[in-house]
């Protein structure tokens, strides 16, 4: 069973069924039930294949993957990626990619990312509350166990409820802090070449400065060891009983009276509704695109301008590992419709290529990571090319001054000097003729 947290509790969505062969997906079906489809305030499991824009579908209506997926993107993005996966092996000490994949869909947990739950039956119950900062020390021991390959003692087993629905390759988990925000401790790992966590923190913090938008992010200190904290920007907070309208301001802290709220999560490989493999051959112009026809109509310029900018920050800062994972969208209960996500997972990477590339295609001159070739692609993003060039001198006035803000952000002047072949001169990706339309 599906479950969907609506307002301040559970509701049953409907019905996954998975055929699996071994450790092998091979196909999906879905079935929303009726009580679900009436709700006012249901949000879509899945905005491509599952959408509730026609809400009237019989009860058992089976429903299937779009463009021939074996699975629904949306469960998908509710189901544990690389280190999620690790840590649930862990636990029952099984070699990579082992197990069916309802094994790992069943056992993320119900912290995981977005508003959805996956159990085993209607009368099941959510799985356990996550861990506070004051245990990061174990969790840290724990999960540099589950790098080297070695057995978790029961002492650290908090790792299987707190590391085990999460996404992306680094080692992590989640944990609330005093205040009761609820966060993503993220952990050095094992040959990083230099301070991770305070250069991912810095990145973000920059990218702050340029105006887009991230969420509170910073680092911490355990032991001798830096983790970063980045608040979970799919959770909120209203008084209790409070209905969210349009000019509701959802409250990103806990407060007397006040209910911790769910914002459903997809990531752009759903938007787009493609499978993981395809992600290389995809565009910032899919994405684009996913914008106007998923979002809803009062965001869908301002998104697609956050993302023409997140994209030409990416070509200054030399952030490669920009796939679709890595672009996210949220439900918002105010308007009923879906947003561009805060900005997460940018990495900064050194290398000393004169030509460069993104994962995702930027304009007509495909991966080529140069600010001539995000103008020229600017149409689809819906903007002249005056307007995108406004977009680009916002982004480099503070690029510009990486070294000043990772200084002040307190990044070391070795990891400064390591991390500094990644940031990219304007004169090193521009032509002249584009430099005078930024002039």
């Amino acid at each position: 069973m599906v479950f969907a947290h609506l307002d301040e509790a559970w509701a049953p969505c409907g019905q996954l069924s998975m055929t699996e062969e071994g450790s092998d997906l091979l196909a999906s079906s879905f079935a929303y039930g009726t009580r679900y489809v009436a709700r006012s305030n249901a949000i879509e499991v899945d905005p491509v294949s599952l959408p509730l824009r026609h809400r009237e579908s019989p009860q058992g209506t089976l429903l299937f993957p779009a463009n021939a997926l074996v699975a629904f993107g949306g469960i998908r993005d509710a189901a544990p990626d690389a280190w999620g996966r690790r840590v649930i092996e862990a636990k029952h000490r099984q070699p990579a990619n082992s197990l069916p994949e309802s094994t790992y869909l069943l056992e993320a947990g119900s912290e995981r990312v977005g508003a959805l739950d996956v159990r085993e039956s209607i009368a099941s119950q959510p799985s356990p509350a996550v861990s506070n900062t004051h245990q990061l020390a174990y969790l840290l021991e724990a999960a540099e166990r589950i790098e080297q390959g070695l057995p978790v003692p029961s002492a650290l087993e908090m790792i299987f409820d707190h590391g085990s629905g999460l996404g992306g390759a680094r080692p992590k988990a989640t944990v609330r802090d005093a205040a009761g925000h609820l966060a993503l401790a993220k952990f050095p790992s094992a040959g990083d070449p230099f301070d991770i966590p305070a250069i991912e923190s810095a990145s973000l913090l920059l990218a702050r400065q340029v105006g887009l938008v991230v969420p509170d992010v910073g680092t911490s200190l355990v032991g001798n060891r830096r983790v970063m904290m980045i608040r979970r920007f799919d959770r909120y907070w209203l008084e209790q009983g409070q209905v969210p309208e349009p000019a509701t301001s959802l409250s990103l802290d806990p407060g007397p009276g006040r209910t911790e709220r769910r914002r459903a999560f997809v990531s752009g490989l759903t938007m787009v509704g493609c499978d993981e493999t395809e992600s290389r051959q995809k565009n910032y112009s899919d994405l684009a695109q996913a914008i106007r026809r998923h979002c809803h109509p009062s965001v869908i310029r301002a998104n697609n301008e956050e993302l023409y900018m997140r994209m030409v920050f990416n070509i200054f800062v030399t952030n490669d590992d920009d796939h679709l994972r890595n672009h996210g969208f949220l439900w918002d209960p105010r308007i009923k419709g879906w947003r561009l996500s805060p900005l997460y997972d940018v990495l900064p990477r050194p290398t000393h290529a004169h030509e460069r590339q993104l994962h995702l295609g930027v304009g007509p001159q495909g991966r080529h990571a140069s600010i001539d070739n995000a103008i020229a692609g600017c149409g689809v993003f819906t903007l002249g090319a005056r307007r995108a060039g406004e977009l680009v001198a916002k982004v480099w006035s503070e690029v510009r001054e990486w070294k000043v803000h990772f200084e002040r952000f307190g990044v070391s002047p070795q990891d400064i000097e390591r991390i500094s072949p990644a940031f990219r001169h304007i004169d090193d990706v521009t032509t002249r003729a584009t430099r005078l339309i930024l002039e």
